[in-house]
């Protein structure tokens, strides 16, 4: 009597092993399971990434390699502190940024934000779009950029988010009153949440830092799968939305649109 097919297709059969394969894969990494919707790795997004299933949008602000040094002395501004050396916030720097960034393996997502894409050694793609961070508002130009942009394949008009960010002037919940910054590179979890509402489905993060998109996911009640490469961030992030999941869900889909300016 022949045995009976447990799978009713060769293809069923090969998409069954091939699941199996990416599983004992992934096995090899930290991960940390939040609830239902969340699931994040700590380990190489160029490894990880790859052997994920079911991603519908890359959201992410990944190291652009302009080698900026976090570490270094400053000097303060203040009037009675002329020239006193400040010790670092920072002991080290983002890991990658000392070499060109490449978005290539990144594009193939349906949905796709990548911030810092004018700074890219490796330009996007032509075709797209741009989103832009107003980080001036109605201020004046000082030593800080007065905004950062977004590539995105998103089919829509260049759009504004508009959020004073200045070093240690900062708008919104990221502001000095409440909290300290928590990685030299973060970004306003407004602006991330403004992002998430762009995008449908599951989001992948694959530079995820200290959680800000993971944190915007879990308020708007979206399916997270972040990356970090360092450990020190990577617990930061598993905090920061378990705290998150705490709060609850603040800001259901269709609840308070971000202000958007569309140029043309």
């Amino acid at each position: 009597m022949p045995r009976p097919r447990t799978y009713p297709t060769n293809a069923a059969r090969q998409q069954a092993y091939r699941q199996r394969r990416r599983a004992r894969h992934l096995q090899q990494y930290p991960c940390e399971q939040l609830g239902e919707l969340v699931t994040l790795y700590c380990g190489d997004a160029h490894i990880i990434a790859p052997l994920l299933t079911g991603i519908n949008a890359l959201i992410t602000d990944p190291p652009y390699g302009t080698q900026f040094d976090f570490t270094k002395h400053r000097r303060s501004r203040q009037p009675l502190q002329e020239g006193k050396p400040l010790e670092p916030r920072w002991t080290t720097n983002v890991t990658g940024d000392d070499r060109p960034f490449d978005p290539q393996p990144w594009l193939r997502y349906r949905q796709v934000i990548l911030w810092g894409a004018d700074c890219y050694y490796a330009p996007p793609p032509n075709s797209g779009s741009w989103l832009v961070w107003d980080k001036k508002v109605d201020g004046t130009s000082d030593d800080f950029s007065d905004g950062e942009m977004a590539w995105t394949n998103l089919p829509q008009p260049l759009r504004i988010h508009r959020q004073k960010w200045r070093g240690i002037i900062r708008a919104g919940e990221a502001n000095v009153s409440h909290r300290g910054k928590l990685h030299p590179a973060e970004k306003p979890p407004e602006l991330m949440r403004w992002c998430v509402r762009k995008t449908t489905g599951t989001v992948l993060d694959p530079y995820m830092g200290s959680g800000t998109t993971g944190v915007a996911c879990v308020r708007l009640g979206r399916p997270f799968v972040g990356i970090e490469i360092e450990r020190k961030y990577f617990d930061i992030a598993c905090a920061r939305i378990e705290e998150a999941f705490k709060q609850g869900t603040l800001f259901p889909p269709g609840v308070q649109p971000a202000k958007q300016e569309a140029l043309w």
